[in-house]
């Protein structure tokens, strides 16, 4: 009998991972939304592009977290300090991955706009698979 569970149990771990990810997705959507407003506006402003970059992606960490852990790595207690702290060093990681990115795409003459949408799928992709398979693993 085990073995013919083995295809179902399959199922369910590809359509949770599946629902996990759509729901990753639609959090960062949201975060990208006032990460990508508080860029423009600093940008406008006269902030250099390596500045709004880094208080977008800032501003997008904040809300990323708390929807994260209210709706994607719902992790039963709450979310620990070790998680905090790791999300907070992954996320580090997809802010130097963005900064890095906007920086040496402006300097070679690519609009901050443009720049900043060409490291979002970068920065995302790395974030995700640290935070899905590191961080919030049992979740």
């Amino acid at each position: 009998m085990g073995g013919k569970l083995r295809p179902l149990i399959a199922l369910v771990g590809m359509t949770i991972t599946r629902l996990m990810f759509a729901r990753y997705a639609l959090v960062s959507l949201c975060a990208l939304c006032a990460d990508m407003a508080l860029f423009l506006a600093l940008c406008r402003v006269g902030l250099s592009p390596t500045i709004a970059a880094f208080a977008g992606y800032m501003g997008g960490l904040i809300l990323h977290w708390m929807l994260s852990i209210r709706f994607v790595f719902v992790v039963a207690g709450g979310a620990t300090h070790g998680q905090r702290v790791a999300f907070v060093i992954s996320a580090l990681l997809g802010l130097g991955i963005t900064v890095i990115m906007v920086t040496g795409l402006c300097a070679l003459g690519i609009a901050p706009a443009a720049a900043k949408a060409l490291s979002i799928p970068v920065s995302f992709l790395t974030v995700y698979a640290i935070r899905r398979y590191g961080i919030f693993a049992r979740a």
